[in-house]
């Protein structure tokens, strides 16, 4: 006949001559209506028991901390009050071992009330918090810390509440506390890490913040000595601020000032704004010293260098643009200078004094780009991608109506190809150690689609420095320096490559942007100026797209895009020169190795290594190891038929097939998108051209003039048509259309739709080019030669009208 556990704790809850005695005296502190206030005589009773039984004061205080969060769920702040006004008046009574474990139970409540966003908590948990701090305790704590405070009363220190009093209060509440902290910690040698740099570099700071503010001084009719004995004072966040550190420097032993004067110097380059007023200044400098010599110039950025290093973190706002577009001004006048002097070295005697002008712009030109460098690699990531933004929209691009190239002068073209070389040179230090977490976010169109313009031009430097972009973009996991040079790689997985597994935003941006992704590459593979540089920027692009943006259908893209660039070289229909076909073909090679190691498929990379193999017996102008050497040997021609010594587009499908890969879309050639950017930029073709003029000069022939109809057709032929018209070709190439329609992605037929519009597009443009003229008009007829328009009158008795319009 025993009594269960539960029902014994169910009348120890319900009937209150069974609890426990300390709980029944805390308890009776808390009068039924708080406004009340705390029950004296009760409170006297709570007292006299803790003194005469110290071990219960480790449970008061846990019960009293139980009590207190309730209350403070319950926002019930009159019960708060009268809970900490009694854990007061327990700690000034109590002095003996046993104040430890209540020692902690008060500081988690007064955590509890610091967390709050009451201020009248906060500052009620302060209160408590200094008078617990001027208790000297008769043995050091080992255990105890005051990370948490020292964060806290810092917050408190910076407020920004919108009320000026209740801000005011937070301040003077956490400046309180931090001397709290102070007197508590520094007199303690086990609390020694009070000294530390990170705590340091938190309550130095909290004080100066509220020390730079005078105007409340003046108020107080504080000059600078800390009167903070008197009322006035105490509430005066400068005055108390400047007491506190005052203090706590006083205290501060020998070795402990090496941490305290750091963070004041950190504190002063953050808050004060004095840095910003320096860089104005030495722009406005910069700016009256336009025209004075090189030296000089560049001199004044070299000192604007050393100047952005202390407001780079801090800057915000117009402050960086307007010191980005200083110096692109600058820059440009730099360009301008040299250019200017060029022409005049040409045209006068005096060699030698003209080229050491010359070089001495380049000396400010090199200095402005360090320093644009410099200060938009120390900005945030936010504002990183602004300047990014910002120097793109500087970069002359064909076809932006702001800055469009100049054509007329070799002099203005040489300048323009000379700011466009720099922009991204800077551009390139800007991105260099750039992290964003989506590549949307750091590839946006604004900024994608002019620097894909940039890569389509004819120079082999400036398609370098847009790859050198993108890698700095791109590479999120450093792995560049492990790729560089285009070679073929034994053993990939000894390079330890970091990679993470491609996010859903980064899907979505290569469903967006692939295809043109794949068609710059493609179509920068085969210019005719390529380098070895060219083409190992190519291979670490390649590469780096499959570290960071590969999911299974990237994959396949990819592949497809490697064997369209194979057979492009084999048809050889623009007649490339011999060294970019078999670079391109080492490239192939080099990047169908890498990618069949990273994505560990057996037959896959079997495949590749025995056509390499064989190139390097029969055929090593193929590989990369050999075309990009000194003197290599190159061949005549290479031989189609020879199937073994080309990547085979059924074999690797076979390899991929199973589960994760779509093989199937391995058997859909890859085709460019054709975009804008093609009439935009000099990509029209010159067949293209000439096969629209003799057509329609054919057609306008008398009957004759016989023209061989094989010869019109042959130069459509060579751009539209791919089969020879026999009957079985035909039907294989709409098989091919179909099932490219039906297995390929949206995205692609899209593209591939587009690219038919846009052709249709070109084509009628060119005939109406070619054949309709504006009628003569008296005003003039308007011709342009040599990129320069002339206006020519035209008599009215000369003038042809047609027969309805004459009566």
């Amino acid at each position: 006949m025993g009594v269960s556990l539960l029902s014994v704790a169910g009348v120890c809850g319900c009937c209150g001559p069974l609890r426990p005695r300390y709980k029944r005296l805390v308890d009776n502190i808390f009068p039924e209506d708080p406004k009340d206030g705390l029950s004296k005589s009760d409170m006297e009773k709570l007292t006299f028991y803790a003194v005469s039984a110290p071990e219960k004061l480790d449970r008061i205080g846990a019960y009293l901390a139980e009590r207190l969060s309730r209350d403070v769920v319950r926002h019930r702040y009159g019960n708060v009050v009268i809970a900490m006004e009694a854990l007061d008046q327990l700690l000034m009574a109590c002095h003996s071992q046993s104040i430890k474990p209540f020692v902690e139970s008060f500081l988690h409540m007064v955590a509890k009330l610091l967390e709050s966003r009451e201020p009248d908590l906060q500052v009620l948990g302060t209160n408590s918090f200094v008078k617990f701090a001027n208790i000297e305790e008769d043995t050091p704590s080992y255990h105890r810390r005051y990370d948490f405070f020292v964060s806290q009363f810092s917050a408190m220190c910076h407020s920004t509440h919108e009320d000026p009093e209740t801000r005011t209060r937070i301040r003077v509440a956490g400046i309180k506390g931090l001397q709290g902290v102070v007197r508590k910690t520094v007199n303690d040698e086990l609390q020694a890490i009070i000294w530390e740099p990170q705590h340091m570099d938190k309550l130095i700071p909290s004080m100066l913040f509220n020390m730079q503010d005078s105007e409340d001084l003046d108020r107080a009719g504080l000059p600078g000595t800390p009167s903070g004995a008197g009322q006035d004072g105490e509430e005066n966040p400068a005055a108390l601020a400047e007491s506190c550190f005052r203090e706590l420097l006083g205290r501060a032993a020998y070795g402990n000032m090496n941490n305290a004067c750091p963070s004041s110097d950190v504190h002063t380059d953050q808050h004060a704004q004095h840095s910003h007023h320096v860089i104005q200044q030495v722009l406005n400098h910069l700016d009256t010293h336009k025209r004075t010599t090189p030296r000089v110039r560049a001199g004044i950025v070299q000192v604007l260098l050393e100047t952005v290093a202390i407001a780079a973190k801090g800057s915000v706002g117009p402050t960086v643009l307007e010191v980005f577009n200083t110096l692109l001004k600058h820059l440009r006048m730099s360009v301008d200078f040299e250019l200017g002097e060029s022409s005049r070295r040409n045209s006068s005697t005096s060699v030698s004094s003209g080229r050491g002008k010359e070089s001495e712009e380049r000396i400010v030109q090199n200095a402005i780009i360090q320093t644009i460098g410099f200060f938009g690699g120390n900005l945030p990531d936010y504002q990183r991608a602004e300047v990014m933004m910002f120097i793109m929209g500087k970069v002359p691009v064909y076809g932006t109506p702001c800055h469009t190239l100049d054509t007329g002068s070799s002099g203005e073209h040489q300048g323009t190809k000379r700011i466009q070389t720099m922009l991204l040179s800077s551009l390139i230090m800007v991105t260099s150690g750039f992290k964003s977490k989506s590549m949307a976010a750091a590839l946006p169109p604004p900024f994608l689609d002019p620097l894909f313009s940039i890569s389509l031009m004819e120079d082999s430097e400036l398609r370098q420095l847009v790859l050198e972009i993108l890698h700095n973009i791109i590479d999120r996991h450093d792995n560049r320096a492990k790729l560089r040079g285009i070679r073929i790689i034994p053993n990939v997985a000894a390079l330890k490559i970091k990679r993470e597994k491609i996010s859903k935003q980064d899907v979505a941006f290569m469903k967006k942007h692939g295809q043109q992704l794949y068609r710059h590459i493609y179509l920068g593979c085969k210019e005719e100026d390529n380098v070895h540089k060219n083409f190992e920027l190519l291979f670490t692009t390649l590469a780096v797209l499959t570290i960071e943006l590969a999911n299974e259908e990237v994959v396949i893209d990819l592949i497809r895009l490697a064997v369209a660039l194979q057979d492009m070289v084999l048809a050889n229909e623009e007649n490339m020169p011999m060294f970019i076909r078999c670079g391109i073909m080492a490239l192939v090679a080099a990047y169908l190795n890498f990618l069949s190691q990273m994505i560990a498929n057996p037959p896959f990379c079997q495949h590749v290594s025995k056509v390499i193999e064989l190139r390097n017996m029969d055929a090593p102008y193929l590989l990369p190891e050999h075309i990009f050497r000194d003197k290599c040997p190159l061949p005549d021609s290479l031989d189609k038929e020879d199937r073994l010594l080309y990547f085979q587009t059924s074999n690797m499908a076979e390899c991929l097939a199973g589960p994760g890969y779509n093989a199937e879309r391995l058997s859909i050639p890859y085709v460019p998108q054709v975009t804008d950017e093609d009439r935009l930029t000099r990509r029209k073709s010159f067949v293209d051209t000439v096969s629209l003029q003799i057509d329609i000069m054919a057609n306008s022939l008398p009957d004759k003039v016989s023209v061989p109809r094989s010869r019109m057709l042959k130069h459509q032929l060579v751009k539209c048509v791919y089969t020879t018209g026999l009957e079985e070709q035909e039907r294989e190439k709409r098989r091919l259309v179909i099932e490219k329609f039906q297995k390929a992605p949206f995205e692609e037929i899209a593209a591939h739709c587009e690219s038919k519009a846009n052709m249709l597009h070109d084509r009628l443009a060119q005939i109406f080019e070619l054949t309709i003229r504006p009628p003569p008009s008296p005003s003039g007829v308007v011709s342009i030669s040599a990129g320069h328009t002339q206006h020519q009158s035209v008599p009215v008795y000369e003038m042809k009208f047609p027969d309805l319009c004459v009566y």
